[in-house]
């Protein structure tokens, strides 16, 4: 069957749609509602189960047999064609991502076109996989090294971002010449089927790019993890989630990537241009309402500074457009659901309580708004300086020397991103040097792109996304030794 239009004409969002399943759109007698956080209504979504997946390990199998010997030139253009379709319907994406997360759509828009800069730029990596020789232990010898596809991929995507996590993860794994079965998570799995259809009109070949929506994920995982012919799991999701799939996939001994949660701390040095820096880090912490893995969780502001800092930032974020993420003026939309919500709350209600002080915002609105809010006066005692608070929900607290605020920066679990501010070259080399993070932004807010390494440390994950780095992460190395005078 053919995927339905995604987005209909009015306000009313009421549709069927199936997953995408061994190159066939296959609807499902057992389906689950994905409901919008903007208050549309929702839409059914073809509910995978342990059936599905099994015919989706046997349709990646069977397709990698064929896509690993497709020349990296041919894949280079599928891919390439995929790229051109998701620039084309950016909008669509765009209209889609924001129905079904309630990300402002002007944003959604632009996670469209991130989402192609991985596609494009790994159509081009795809050529680009090279092997090394090397001078043998012995004159007869002859050694050389291989790159070759790792096998069929599983990949775990997020809500937060259903269009750019899906192809970060599926560009480089197609590119290489493996298959990817994507899991999508419940909340978003439209974008991904989306993607899928554009899969399928580039020419991508039935079974390299499967997507299964599931309501309860562990019936799908169970067979991907079961299976020995899967061999690669990518995850991006939370640290608690992400230890738990990182265990089960040892009993088949699959490679894993995890991009896990972050507390990601921004110092801002008593030499920063305030103004600047308040506008970086409303970029970093207000994006998708602060619902980014990378956001500012944390702002350390230098005592000398500190107040004057807090105003410029509580101003600054009182003029921020909260409403429909339909519409073009909205900079905050709603949280994702209920839950987001609740957490959003509980840590400002647990803040206030331990002496934190409301600049602005600070309060919940209708259905899963939140307000959003500047606090000073933070302490480490309080949730929201150890968890991660997925809103937006700025805490500023201070320092008074380098060294401390390195210790501050550091004091955590989590190794995602960091973020300085500072003039001082010297400083931004030491600091940045110190800083136990995977990312790190000196004078910049928004340091991802698809050419870009990026994970983290510690309970943040392992292994990277983006550039060069992330093709590696699908490719085995083979060596291969040549007794020359044996074939003499």
């Amino acid at each position: 069957m053919d995927m339905p239009v995604v987005i209909p004409a009015g306000s009313r969002w009421v549709d069927r749609f199936p997953a995408y399943v061994a190159g066939e759109w296959k609807s499902l007698k057992s389906e689950f509602k994905v409901i919008s956080p903007g208050g549309q209504l929702p839409a059914l979504v073809a509910d995978c189960g342990a059936e599905e997946a099994v015919a989706a390990v046997e349709a990646a199998v069977k397709a990698f047999e064929s896509w690993r010997k497709v020349a990296p030139n041919e894949r280079s253009k599928i891919l390439r064609a995929w790229n051109d379709l998701i620039v084309k319907n950016k909008d669509e994406i765009g209209q889609t991502i924001s129905r079904e997360m309630g990300k402002p759509i002007n944003e959604a828009k632009g996670e469209a076109l991130y989402a192609a800069a991985y596609v494009e730029w790994y159509a081009e990596e795809a050529k680009r996989i090279f092997g090394e020789t090397f001078i043998g232990a012995g004159a007869n010898k002859r050694q050389y090294a291989l790159r070759q596809p790792v096998g069929p991929v599983y990949a775990i995507t997020p809500w937060n971002f259903p269009a750019a996590m899906a192809t970060r993860k599926a560009a480089p794994a197609l590119a290489a010449g493996c298959t990817v079965i994507l899991k999508p998570a419940e909340q978003s799995p439209l974008t991904a089927l989306l993607l899928a259809k554009y899969w399928e009109e580039a020419g991508g070949p039935a079974g390299t790019f499967q997507v299964l929506p599931a309501s309860d994920p562990v019936p799908v995982s169970k067979v991907m993890f079961d299976d020995r012919r899967v061999r690669k799991l990518t995850f991006t999701g939370s640290t608690e989630v992400g230890k738990l799939l990182a265990q089960q996939s040892t009993k088949t001994l699959k490679r894993a990537s995890l991009e896990l949660g972050g507390h990601a701390p921004f110092v801002i040095f008593e030499d920063a241009d305030i103004d600047a820096a308040v506008k970086e880090v409303m970029a970093s912490k207000f994006r998708n309402a602060g619902q980014t893995c990378v956001c500012a969780n944390r702002i350390y502001a230098h005592a000398s500074i500190a107040e004057q800092f807090a105003q410029k930032l509580a101003a600054a974020t009182s003029k921020l457009v909260v409403g429909d993420p339909r519409k073009e003026t909205t900079e905050i939309g709603p949280l994702v659901d209920k839950q987001g919500l609740e957490k959003v709350v509980q840590h400002v209600e647990d803040a206030v309580s331990k002496g934190a002080k409301v600049l602005c915002g600070g309060k919940a609105g209708e259905g899963t708004y939140f307000q959003p809010t500047v606090l000073t006066g933070v302490t480490p005692a309080m949730r929201i300086m150890q968890e991660e608070t997925f809103g937006p929900v700025a805490p500023l607290t201070t320092f008074t020397s380098e060294a401390e605020a390195i210790r501050l920066a550091n004091d955590t679990p989590y190794g995602l991103a960091a973020y300085i501010w500072t003039k001082d070259l010297s400083r931004s080399h030491r600091v940045s040097e110190a800083l136990e993070y995977g990312i790190v932004g000196i004078n910049d807010g928004a340091p991802s792109s698809a050419q870009a390494p990026f994970g983290g440390v510690k309970d943040s994950g392992m292994g990277r996304e983006g550039g060069p780095w992330g093709l590696q992460e699908y490719l085995d190395i083979k060596y291969v030794s040549v007794n020359v005078a044996a074939a003499a």
